[in-house]
């Protein structure tokens, strides 16, 4: 069993609701995956015991996970200029507490976005549409780059605001 990049966004979204509250068909129409890859990604989640049997999430674990692990099991890969969706310390609620730099901001390339900046891989192809969509999961999708991404300081404060997040 091997995580996958986009078993996190599955349990990001999962921590955004309640227990019972999705099948896999929906949370699929939600974060844009198919119904086999969610039920995949469950799956694997479960064997990594950041999910419960019952499909709930183990918080604890999961922070934990984010803050310690996350940078060195799915590192973005870095690319040239794009046109997309901030992330990282270029979104909120980052963006507020970190002094903007001359540096391009990381983004999420997307045709339908509307910052121009450095390219910086989603952990899924459908994160930047998914999370134009639901506010609540694109900051914490900007949060986990930040802590995969993000210099010493960015990171820090990234894996702390997660940890408020999910506790």
């Amino acid at each position: 069993m091997v995580l996958k990049p986009q078993d996190l966004v599955i349990a990001l979204k999962l921590t955004l609701m309640g227990p019972g509250a999705w099948t896999y068909e929906s949370l699929a129409k939600d974060l844009a995956m198919s119904p086999s890859e969610v039920h995949g990604g469950v799956k694997r989640l479960i064997q990594a015991k950041l999910l419960t049997p019952n499909r709930m999430v183990i918080r604890e674990s999961l922070r934990e996970f984010l803050a310690h692990g996350v940078r060195y099991a799915f590192p973005p890969t870095l690319g040239g200029k794009a046109r997309g969706v901030p992330t990282a310390h270029a979104a909120e609620p980052l963006a507020a507490r970190i002094q903007a730099s001359d540096e391009d901001p990381p983004v999420w390339p997307y045709a339908e976005g509307t910052v121009r900046g450095q390219s910086f891989s989603p952990l899924y192809r459908s994160v930047p549409g998914v999370a134009l969509k639901d506010r609540a999961l694109y900051e914490l999708l900007a949060l986990t780059d930040a802590v995969r991404g993000g210099r010493a300081r960015e990171r820090e404060l990234a894996a702390k605001m997660l940890g408020e997040r999910l506790r």
